[in-house]
């Protein structure tokens, strides 16, 4: 497994500029989306943002996994997974969307992304904060906060 979990961090050309890029463009297709779920609009007027939604959402994904597997454990990781498997669940099982739904997802990304680190990086498989670092038997240093430089 040490693909998924390398002794080091991998390392991204432009990480910075390339998640700034990928974010900015993730927050374009969810506002594009709240046609759908806040004001049930036809398909037509929102589908392109559903697209670029699921595609900015996925790269920013595999950009986390590829850099360090840990994301997965964290709770940044699982809270992500949440949302995913939530917005599933409505979109495919129940056949609707549900402004409750959205915004609750809203909710949690705004949580997770601005949080303290120790919220951030907490696994609730370790039920302690778990970083790489405590991964290779190290103690815990300091956590970073979001947007907090490495």
């Amino acid at each position: 497994m040490s693909w998924l979990f390398p002794e080091n961090k991998r390392d991204i050309p432009a990480k910075r500029s390339l998640s700034l890029v990928l974010r900015t463009l993730h927050l374009i297709g969810i506002a594009g989306l709240a046609g759908a779920f806040l004001f049930s609009l036809p398909a037509n007027q929102w589908r392109e943002y559903l697209w670029l939604t699921l595609a900015t959402g996925s790269l920013m994904v595999v950009k986390e996994i590829y850099t360090d597997g840990i994301w997965l454990v964290q709770l940044r990781g699982q809270i992500i997974i949440a949302k995913v498997a939530l917005l599933a669940l409505f979109w495919f099982y129940f056949q609707r969307l549900d402004s409750t739904v959205y915004m609750l997802i809203i909710v949690l990304s705004g949580v997770i992304s601005h949080g303290p680190g120790k919220l951030r990086y907490y696994s609730i498989w370790h039920a302690k904060v778990y970083t790489a670092d405590v991964r290779k038997g190290k103690p815990l240093g300091k956590v970073k906060n979001s947007g907090e430089s490495e």
